[in-house]
């Protein structure tokens, strides 16, 4: 993984945004994260290409999640918590 690619402020405020709520549109991570639409479109694309968030289509609706099949990501989550905690 691209460690300079995830270090961005919005991209871990929107992975542990992910990690906390599951599957999020677009529109509930621009008002809960409180960053511009297009920079979270940003955002996700980075973190899609990472392999760390995944697309789902349901129709016409785009949720997003954390690939929590991925050990990298089980590992973020445990760090992000561990922060937390501090």
């Amino acid at each position: 993984m691209d460690l300079e690619k995830l270090c961005s402020p919005g991209r871990i405020r929107i992975l542990k945004y992910l990690l906390e709520e599951g599957q999020v549109n677009v529109t509930r991570i621009v008002r809960e994260t409180g960053l511009h639409h297009k920079q979270v479109q940003h955002h996700i694309k980075v973190l899609e290409e990472l392999g760390i968030v995944e697309e789902r289509k349901y129709g016409r609706l785009r949720v997003y999640v954390a690939n929590l099949t991925d050990p990298r990501v089980a590992a973020l989550r445990d760090i992000l918590r561990e922060l937390e905690s501090l």
